[in-house]
């Protein structure tokens, strides 16, 4: 994950990447094999609150000779330092790794969505994905950065006359996935005590982030997580890529899973009043529930739109499961309109495309995505969707929804045109949910954000706020306080606020990450471009194969690309790194440096 992105002196683009093929810079490592982000922790498994008989009665697995399989996978001298290569060990597949002369074999599938990480990017320890960026630990397996939950499995890997032999255990090469080691409450505690020693109001990534890090560091008293949802924890990206999915098929932890790890789950407890003095939440039901620390990660909530005809059905925010399972249902073989060209609106058109009779965006813009990503890869990207038979109305708003018998029959525009419409989605951009924060004590700004500090702590001492609602001292723009709603960044705030709860206060350190889905080609983007004053695209636009770079005062400050893996993940590696990207690094056109050797 590297160290933050403090400035430093200019260097060389193709000298960095040569860097992170064959690092032989001589860092100060961990164990491990790299200076974790959260170096200044305790490592997984030194739970700092159990004593070492709590520990010692951690549940261990068992296993007999039959469950291992071993295999000799290359000769010694098969790779170089710096590679990497996917190996079939029979019963599955591993990912070995040869780093400063020394070969590791881990998990060879991202937990979070299955990129092959043979793909990815090797750098001083740790392994970056291809496809949204989360960092795993080549020694432990551990994940260092985000998205995703879990962590890899390892596995024995020895070397017997020049042979690479690796050993493992069948049940973890099927699952290619871990989960961090946590402890248990040892609090005695009614479930229908009013008293949480941990509040956590939000089941997010920054709130489920927070609780299970609590946990795997150690934290051994009582984490209560309440949600206005009806559900477990559930990837909620997937809500506009992936219409007809169920909540069970988006979930990210299970009731089980929460229960076995003493993390309580309040579904449908919407919180509408904090008082700080008191240390008390106050839930729409009446109820009422009591902290010792709270951790506010409400998430965003649609902004309102005015228009005529508020009571026609079938017009709807993507807000839950249900609301994008209705969209697909209302929309098959009927006429669907998008209102808004966000990222949650394009996805949701994209995925309508073969299930509706036809697909309208309105847009308020002459462009979509002209503010985010330039205006060539906005036009290109609208001309993917022109050819998707998708028909954009720019530069135009609502004017009314007219319903016949309740349900929506017609969209009409400002400019006087008329669209028909069966169902209608908004998608016009969120703010962020924190209302039930007035009178607080909790300082909101004028535009309802929680300013927080460096441990996510708001100006109320026990309090930490993370995810959307939330502006925080981001360290690639010299500390300045930034709103970056990404899912990846929420993860990152969860686990940060959970430290400073402890007591073991660090720092973000990471590269904001995002990726968008549609018409089956991906989109990455690393960096903070706010701002961005020039756009530096090499490849071809046109053809959807390019890479962006967004520059602000000479310098890049972000990167996007469709069809170039990994190089947004290798980018991200260097803003990582807290080197400097010049304009003119990127300015030549020689685009060499993206081929990735480091793999087989």
């Amino acid at each position: 994950m590297g160290g933050c992105l403090s400035k430093s002196k200019p260097v060389e683009v193709k000298v960095e990447l040569t860097l992170l093929e064959k690092d032989k810079e001589a860092d100060v490592m961990s164990p491990n094999g790299k200076a974790s982000p959260f170096s200044d922790c305790r490592p997984n498994g030194a739970l700092g609150h159990c004593s070492d008989e709590d520990a010692a009665a951690a549940p261990l697995r068992l296993y007999k000779p039959r469950d291992y399989v071993e295999a000799s996978v290359c000769h010694v001298k098969d790779m170089e330092n710096g590679q990497m290569r996917e190996v079939d060990l029979g019963s599955g597949r591993a990912l070995l790794i040869k780093e400063h002369g020394e070969f590791s074999a881990i998990g060879h599938k991202c937990p979070h969505y299955g990129a092959p990480l043979v793909k990815g990017v090797l750098s001083k320890g740790h392994v970056r994905c291809p496809w949204h960026g989360a960092c795993f630990n080549i020694a432990t397996g551990d994940i260092e950065d985000f998205p995703g939950l879990d962590s890899l499995p390892t596995f024995q890997v020895r070397v017997e006359k020049d042979k690479v032999i690796i050993r493992a255990n069948k049940q973890d090469l099927q699952s290619q996935k871990r989960s961090k080691a946590m402890a248990r409450c040892s609090a005695v505690i009614n479930s229908s005590t009013g008293f949480s020693h941990i509040l956590i109001v939000g089941s997010g990534p920054a709130g489920l982030v927070c609780a299970e890090t609590l946990r795997q560091e150690g934290f051994t008293d009582r984490i209560v997580m309440c949600t206005m949802d009806k559900y477990p924890p559930y990837d909620r990206p997937k809500l506009s890529k992936s219409l007809e999915s169920t909540a069970e098929q988006l979930q990210l932890r299970s009731i089980d899973f929460l229960q076995a790890h003493d993390i309580e789950l309040l579904t449908e407890k919407e919180a509408v009043a904090v008082d700080v003095k008191t240390k008390a939440v106050t839930f729409q039901d009446g109820s009422r529930m009591e902290y010792r620390k709270l951790f506010i990660a409400t998430g965003s909530k649609p902004k309102p739109m005015n228009y005529k005809g508020q009571d026609v059905r079938n017009v709807f925010h993507l807000k839950t499961p249900e609301d994008a399972n209705n969209v697909a249902r209302l929309a098959n073989n009927k006429n669907a309109v998008i209102v808004g060209t966000s990222f949650v609106g394009m996805e949701v058109a994209a995925a309508l495309t073969d299930k509706a009779h036809s697909v309208s965006i309105i847009g308020i813009e002459a462009v979509p995505f002209r503010k985010a990503l330039g205006e060539k890869v906005g036009k290109a990207i609208m001309k993917l969707f022109e050819m998707n038979r998708v028909k954009f109305y720019m530069l135009n708003e609502v004017s009314e929804m007219v319903g016949h018998h309740g349900q929506l029959k017609e969209v009409v525009l400002k400019s006087g045109k008329v669209l028909r419409a069966d169902v209608c989605i908004i998608g016009t951009g969120s703010g962020p949910a924190t209302g039930f924060l007035k009178q607080s004590g909790v300082h909101v700004d004028s535009k309802g954000f929680v300013p927080v500090n460096k441990t996510m702590q708001t100006n109320i001492d026990g309090v930490y706020a993370g995810g959307d609602i939330v502006t925080f001292p981001f360290p690639g723009r010299s500390n300045k306080k930034v709103n970056i709603p990404h899912w990846q960044m929420a993860h990152v705030h969860g686990r940060v606020a959970a430290l400073g709860m402890m007591g073991r206060p660090t720092e973000i350190k990471t590269v904001p990450y995002f990726w968008s889905a549609m018409f089956g080609k991906s989109l990455r983007y690393a960096g903070y471009g706010e701002g961005f004053d020039d756009v530096v695209i090499q490849g071809d636009v046109d053809e959807l194969k390019f890479v962006a770079f967004y520059t602000r005062s000479e310098e890049v400050v972000a990167v996007a690309s469709m069809n170039y893996d990994p190089i947004v993940s290798r980018v991200a590696e260097v803003l990582g790194s807290g080197k400097t990207i010049r304009k003119r690094d990127v300015e030549t056109g020689d685009m060499s440096w993206l081929i990735d050797k480091g793999s087989q």
